[in-house]
């Protein structure tokens, strides 16, 4: 395929990891090395960065704050949770990108991300307006579907088993065969978050916290609850439960929401399942509980972040770039484990119209008959994902991370009214 010479753009969207940045600093390296790429710009917050035609310099920045976008957490550039929701929204793009010469376009996202992007891209060939795109797979859910496994999910785990060997250490101090400890993490609708916590246990340990894993994937029964609190008390100072925020019941209906509001993307606003676990086995079982709710936190942590998934989102921006300047299009990135006894991992491609919208679900094989804990297969699988730790800068005494200079570009269009 023949060089395609202009300029490339990079966003972020959807909830920030604390590898993020690492895919945005791969993808600015990258970029810098090819010729056939004349400017590096980032948008600000996402699609709506484009439609407001907000765009920054990266070339701009110092390599130094290039450097240190990869122990930054959060999205650098601004993130979003907006949904292009017309065809004017779609034109809009293309004018921007034509208006400033893009060929290249890398979107970090999760699924709805990824359609983003494939949208954008089948109305550029439409159009006949020459545009490559490339996706780079980000979530903590872990739910993108063709990659093993996403940047950002390693880190999280890492950070969860983390906050449970220290819950444990608390809670075994206070416990006298009556305290349940309840500690909610995100994942909506499949269980990969929640069942990480089981890299707390130690091998030798298979009583070690979290005691009870309740996942998306097994349908949540009051009764199997109070039955499981009681046999782990019968044998424990301690319970200790961990539970993703998208349990079920039987028909499928999350346990808890928030009033039937819903996100920006049309999702379920989740509500908080530790707080209803709780008042559960306090009224109906009369112990003594109380819940922790990492919230963002979870997904911030850059002091507890895995090297190996901070590397690996760095390998996938350079990948995006590579695969771009080749003449690939319509793909995203997806992290390949290898055959190899020793975990070792690769970057391939699949195309964004079979990440649009998918949800991979965590191997109910990997979960004990128990449906509380998991199997040597998991562990087997998430293990060399938290492997590595991250060397953050300190200034006084407290974590320091990039800040962006942002020279702007000049807009070239006419300020876009939103309907």
């Amino acid at each position: 395929m023949s060089e395609l010479t202009g300029n490339c753009l990079v966003g972020q969207s959807g909830g920030p990891t604390s590898v993020i940045n690492a895919s945005l600093a791969g993808v600015i390296q990258e970029a810098l090395n090819h010729p056939c790429i004349e400017e590096v710009y980032g948008c600000l917050n996402g699609v709506l960065g484009i439609l407001n035609e907000e765009f920054i310099d990266l070339a701009e920045e110092s390599q130094q704050t290039i450097r240190k976008l990869r122990i930054t957490p959060g999205a650098a550039l601004g993130s979003c949770r907006y949904k292009l929701r017309s065809q004017r929204d779609f034109d809009r793009v293309l004018q921007v990108f034509e208006a400033h010469n893009i060929r290249y376009f890398f979107y970090a996202g999760g699924n709805d991300s990824q359609d983003t992007a494939d949208r954008i891209s089948k109305l550029a060939q439409q159009r006949g307006y020459e545009l490559r795109v490339i996706g780079i797979p980000k979530t903590i859910d872990n739910d993108l579907v063709t990659t093993d496994h996403c940047p950002g999910y390693g880190s999280v785990i890492k950070n969860i088993a983390a906050t449970v060997r220290e819950m444990a250490a608390d809670n075994e101090a206070l416990g006298q065969n009556d305290f349940v400890s309840i500690l909610e993490v995100m994942g909506r609708s499949a269980g990969w978050i929640a069942a990480g916590a089981a890299l707390a246990k130690r091998e030798d340990q298979p009583y070690d916290p979290p005691h009870l894993i309740y996942l998306p994937e097994v349908p949540f029964s009051k009764e199997k609850l109070y039955e499981d609190v009681q046999r782990v008390l019968s044998k424990e100072k301690f319970c200790l439960i961990v539970v993703g925020e998208g349990l079920v019941d039987e028909d499928g209906n999350y346990i808890s929401t928030t009033s039937g509001a819903q996100d920006s993307f049309g999702h379920a606003q989740l509500g908080d399942i530790g707080s209803y676990l709780q008042k559960l086995i306090e009224d109906d079982l009369g112990l003594k509980a109380r819940t922790a709710k990492l919230g963002y936190t979870q997904r911030a942590a850059a002091r507890n972040a895995s090297l190996t998934d901070n590397n690996e989102a760095f390998m996938a921006g350079q990948a995006a770039v590579q695969a771009a300047v080749d003449g690939e299009t319509d793909k995203m990135v997806t992290l390949l484990r290898t055959d190899s006894d020793n975990y070792t991992c690769e970057t391939g491609l699949t195309p964004l119209s079979e990440i649009a919208n998918g949800v991979k679900m965590l191997p109910r094989e990997w979960i004990h008959e128990d449906g509380v804990s998991m199997n040597h297969q998991f562990f087997r699988y998430a293990q060399p994902l938290i492997e590595g730790e991250v060397k953050i800068e300190y200034l006084k005494g407290v974590p320091e991370f990039a800040r962006l200079a942002k020279k702007r570009v000049r807009k070239e269009l006419e300020p876009y009214e939103f309907e």
